[in-house]
C-alpha cells in the first residue's frame, strides 16, 4: 500500500470508530463495517477528513466507487492515485 496515505487513513479512521483501536492495529483486509462497527456516516466523516488531508477530490468517487471500499487497503488504493505528494 502507499505508506503515507496509508497512515493518514489508519489516523482518520480512528477518529471516526466508537470503539478504541490504534491506528496500527487496524488489519487492512478486515471489513470497516462488521469488523470495527464503521457507519455510513462515520464512513463519510472518515473520507471527507481523509480526502481533505490528502488533498484528493471527493467528487471524483461515484456512490458506487464509495460502496465498494469497504476495507483500509481498498480506502487507501482507491484515494492514493490522486493524493497530493506532500500529505
Amino acid at each position: 500500500m502507499h505508506a503515507e496515505t496509508e497512515t493518514a487513513a489508519r489516523e482518520n479512521l480512528v477518529l471516526v470508530l466508537t470503539s478504541p483501536v490504534e491506528p496500527e492495529e487496524i488489519d487492512p483486509d478486515a471489513d470497516l463495517a462488521g469488523r470495527y462497527g464503521l457507519t455510513s456516516l462515520n464512513k463519510v466523516l472518515f473520507l471527507t477528513s481523509l480526502c481533505d488531508e490528502t488533498g484528493t477530490e471527493l467528487s471524483r468517487f461515484t456512490e458506487h466507487d464509495l460502496a465498494r471500499m469497504t476495507t483500509l487497503r481498498e480506502v487507501v488504493e482507491a484515494v492514493a492515485p490522486s493524493t497530493v505528494e506532500a500529505v
